[in-house]
């Protein structure tokens, strides 16, 4: 018998327990609002970032109704977008040079003066970059000259006017740019 009144006793209690976790169930609780704890920010040392200059937005050029690809207006805009963006460049490659030789210190620390050296060669590979991309801005500005700018050097098909608004020194249009990007990386393998 005292097993039945056990069991009873038992199946009691579960039966409690169940109306209980039927109520809590079926009662929505409201949460506190927790009033998170304002966490105070470690000052980060800001690293040098390397700008890249290809990737500058420009202006947009406004197409009237039935201009013809490559008119005098376009040939103009494109001229003064990259004639402002050499003399950008240009200013770039001169505020650098003067900065190395005015802020040329020696550091008795080894470690600061490798943070020194390291930061000069980053300097200087961006500035390297920028002097190619200023020779590649004269040759486009020289197929202005001769009147091959915005047509592809492979196969004379025009390049388009978003293509080179993303990348004024384009000489590929984008099927060929495409294709020559997959030669390469099957020569990579």
């Amino acid at each position: 018998m005292e097993i039945r009144t056990l069991m009873a006793k038992k199946q009691s209690l579960m039966e409690k327990a169940m109306a209980a976790a039927k109520k809590v169930i079926t009662k929505p609780v409201a949460k506190k609002p927790v009033a998170k704890k304002p966490v105070a920010k470690k000052p980060v040392a800001k690293k040098p970032v390397a700008k890249k200059p290809e990737t500058k937005q420009h202006k947009q050029y406004q197409v009237k109704e039935n201009e013809k690809y490559m008119c005098k207006s376009q040939i103009s805009h494109f001229r003064k977008i990259l004639n402002e963006w050499k003399l950008e460049l240009s200013n770039d490659i001169e505020r650098t040079v003067s900065h190395m030789q005015t802020d040329i210190t020696a550091y008795a620390d080894p470690n600061d003066r490798a943070s020194q050296e390291s930061d000069m060669a980053l300097e200087l590979r961006n500035r390297d970059r920028e002097r190619r991309l200023v020779k590649k801005i004269n040759s486009t500005l020289g197929n202005i000259e001769q009147k091959e700018y915005g047509f592809c050097n492979a196969c004379g098909e025009e390049i388009g006017l978003n293509r080179l608004l993303a990348r004024p020194t384009a000489t590929l249009c984008i099927d060929c740019k495409t294709l020559e990007e997959i030669k390469e990386r099957q020569q990579a393998k």
